[in-house]
């Protein structure tokens, strides 16, 4: 064959080669080379690293996202019942208070709250539960454990829990949540509930103490739990356990559904104890022991985390029970069926939205949130206002998944302050006028893409107490107007305005102008524009705003110290249950003074008194009409404006099911359900590399260089 000849015949291979290859279905983009195709596993991200795996110091959502599917507390969340409803999860019951007076005597439990000295909670565990595979557990053939006495030398070149040899696992028993309990009160681990579980628990503040005492005396010593004693946590037989809380405190049931209250081995704390360990990050915080359906099989933080099947999780089945809405959206087609329904859940790094949004477009990222930078690419609204999913994602078999936030944003006015706060008739006008004025609806439609509500008062929807439409409305913010809530004029504000003594926003006295002092810690380009857009509110008021910027170590000083007038806070539900709201406003959890949550230093003795009355009662009519008190009186005060509950928008491709949002629950992975193959097709079908481009640059190259070939050939054949 001639040079010429053999340069076409490579460059028709290389376009033969290229075609071949986009006919290939294994994407030349695909972020997980290797991986089976059609495997059972969920793909999703994360953008900042968990600080906190141990259940005793664990308490931020990125965290949680892990915990929640390695560790079980006791109970759980009904993954479909609204409004939200506990549920065993490794109890075989949810337990109900038992009431005693300060002589040791039961109590009926209708008896009042004056009367109840303290509440015991007795929890019995299922037999038969196991840990995950651990070496903290490992025997050797005598019986005794593997790795609980090692030296420094014995550690050398451990850098991963797999690095040892053996594993073993043991049954869940009762003193693994005593024991958990008693880990709160360790000095060495800061629980963040410490104080707050110390002011309810009996026993706890003393034991906490006593440890600090220890670990002062001893300080390279480890802490044995087991020399402790603690008053309020017992062990009653191998499966069963009591709780001891002082005085009726009903929310706490909500707590024994959150990890802080799973079971922790005492295996586990002696394995990381060991030499060398710690410093190679093989402890708790780092890699969790728990008897969930998954545990960490990788955590390279700066790469990817993986969750794996537990192969001695004790089974559990996808519930049977829901609503009509839930059997209409596919929701029970999985009922009965055992858990979890994904083998794997593979959690790659993302630290910029564009790369994880652009790889969820391609498919390789099961779900996905919605940025601001490409919301208008999702969603659009209808005339009537409601979020619709744009041609394109419905083209790609997108669903949209929405959910009120258990949260609420607001403005606070310092009560101690001497223009906006107090109870006087005129104060009370003042903030009114304001809260009016805020047009928070329309700070949702600009600033929020319309992910939010405005809110009526404390309580986000889906907790107990809130009454939705117009019969749940803020009167004094809102008016009904064929049959829907609308915003008050703001002619009404102005009149407000004015009965306070500021006619056109000038003092009736003084002639001078309302001046209003707003601290925040916000700061940047998107902050100046929703601060411009705040001073503007005022603007119709004739009501001057002066922003106070600072930063977060100042601004805390500053509600610390009661030096704000207006500023801007949020707060996040712990636990389904208005008195986790209400008690932002109660006048003793003041924080000039006590150092509480109530920001705002509100301090109404009528409201302390319905809340007093409203926190140790059961859900029910008599409640309701409590709460109900509650409100008038705070949306009457005004204490805060009651801004906006934020409105969560999310995006799954149409192979992932079982979606149901639980703003309470944190161990939701195990009902998901992939169709890997629906997946894997999708992915080949967007994923095709477009090839063209290269083979007709191959053959342009082919006609340009041609000519010169063929003429050198001919010089050389003259040559010769």
């Amino acid at each position: 064959m001639t040079r010429t000849g053999t340069i076409f015949l490579k460059l028709g291979l290389l376009g033969l080669g290229l075609g071949w290859l986009a006919g290939c279905s294994d994407s030349w983009n695909n972020p997980y080379p290797g991986s089976p195709a059609n495997a059972n596993i969920l793909y999703s991200a994360f953008s900042e690293r968990p600080k906190h795996l141990d259940p005793a110091r664990s308490y931020s959502a990125n965290e949680i996202e892990f915990t929640g599917q390695i560790y079980e507390p006791p109970l759980q969340y009904h993954f479909l019942q609204r409004p939200y409803t506990l549920i065993p999860l490794t109890a075989d019951a949810v337990p109900q208070a038992r009431y005693f007076d300060a002589a040791g005597h039961a109590l009926p439990d209708d008896a009042s709250s004056a009367r109840i000295a303290k509440s015991v909670y007795e929890i019995r565990i299922r037999p038969g539960i196991q840990y995950q595979p651990h070496p903290a557990f490992a025997r050797d053939a005598a019986g005794r454990y593997r790795y609980h006495a090692l030296t420094a030398a014995d550690t050398a070149g451990k850098t991963r829990i797999h690095d040892f040899e053996h594993s073993g696992t043991r049954e869940l028993v009762a003193a693994d949540y005593v024991y958990q309990i008693k880990r709160l009160a360790n000095p060495r681990l800061s629980s963040p509930i410490f104080g707050l579980m110390a002011e309810h628990i009996i026993g706890l503040k003393a034991l906490g103490a006593a440890l600090e005492k220890a670990a002062q005396s001893r300080p390279a010593a480890a802490l044995n739990l087991d020399d402790f004693a603690l008053e309020g946590a017992e062990v009653v037989d191998r499966y069963t356990y009591r709780i001891h809380v002082k005085g009726k405190y009903p929310q706490f049931i909500y707590w024994l559904a959150m990890p802080f209250f799973a079971p922790i081995p005492w295996e586990a704390d002696v394995f990381y104890a060991q030499p060398g360990l710690a410093g190679r990050n093989l402890t708790l915080d780092w890699q969790p022991v728990g008897t969930g359906p998954y545990y960490l099989a990788e955590n390279d933080p700066n790469r990817r985390m993986v969750l794996k099947r537990n192969p001695h999780y004790h089974g559990e089945t996808y519930p049977a029970e829901g609503s009509d809405e839930d059997r209409q959206a596919g929701l029970l087609a999985d009922a009965g069926k055992h858990l979890p329904l994904v083998d794997e859940a593979v959690f790659s790094l993302e630290k910029e939205t564009i790369p994880y949004w652009s790889k969820f477009l391609q498919g390789y990222y099961d779900s996905s949130g919605i940025s601001s930078d490409s919301f208008d690419q999702a969603v659009k609204f209808s005339a009537g206002g409601d979020p619709q999913l744009t041609d394109s994602m419905r083209a790609k078999g997108i669903g949209l998944v929405t959910t009120v936030a258990a949260s609420l944003w607001y403005v606070g006015f310092n009560m101690l302050d001497p223009v906006v706060g107090g109870l006087g008739e005129d104060r009370r006008k003042l903030r009114q006028a304001l809260s009016i004025a805020f047009d928070y609806d329309e700070f949702i439609s600009i600033f929020l893409n319309g992910r939010g509500i405005p809110a009526q008062g404390p309580i986000p929807p889906g907790l107990f107490g809130y009454v939705e439409g117009v019969a749940g409305l803020n009167p004094y913010v809102y008016e009904a107007r064929d049959g829907r809530i609308a915003r008050r004029p703001i002619e009404a504000a102005r009149r407000l305005l004015a009965e306070a003594g500021y006619p056109n926003g000038r003092n009736a006295k003084t002639g001078e102008p309302l001046v209003l002092y707003f601290d925040t810690m916000a700061s940047g380009p998107d902050a100046k524009s929703r601060l411009d857009w705040m001073k503007k509110q005022l603007d119709k008021l004739n009501v001057q705003l002066v922003v106070r910027g600072t930063d977060y170590n100042r601004f805390q000083d500053k509600i610390r110290k009661g030096n704000a007038q207006l500023f801007e806070w949020g707060w996040n539900a712990d636990y389904p249950d208005p008195e986790n709201f209400f008690f932002l406003l109660y006048g003793p959890h003041k924080k000039v003074g006590s150092g509480g949550e109530n920001a705002a230093n509100y301090d109404n003795p009528e409201f302390d008194r319905l809340f007093e009355q409203m926190k140790d009662m059961d859900n029910g009519p008599a409640r309701q009409q409590v709460i109900d008190a509650m409100l008038d009186v705070v949306r009457r005060d005004a204490p805060w404006i009651f801004a906006y509950h934020p409105k969560a928008f999310g995006l799954r491709h149409g192979w992932v099911h079982n979606v149901k949002p639980n703003l309470m629950a944190n161990n939701t992975l195990k009902y998901r359900r992939i169709d890997a193959a629906v997946r894997e097709a999708r992915r080949a079908e967007w994923n095709r590399p477009v090839l063209w481009p290269i083979v007709l640059l191959a053959a342009a190259l082919a006609a340009v260089i041609a000519p010169a070939v063929i003429a050198w050939r001919r010089h050389e054949r003259k040559t010769a």
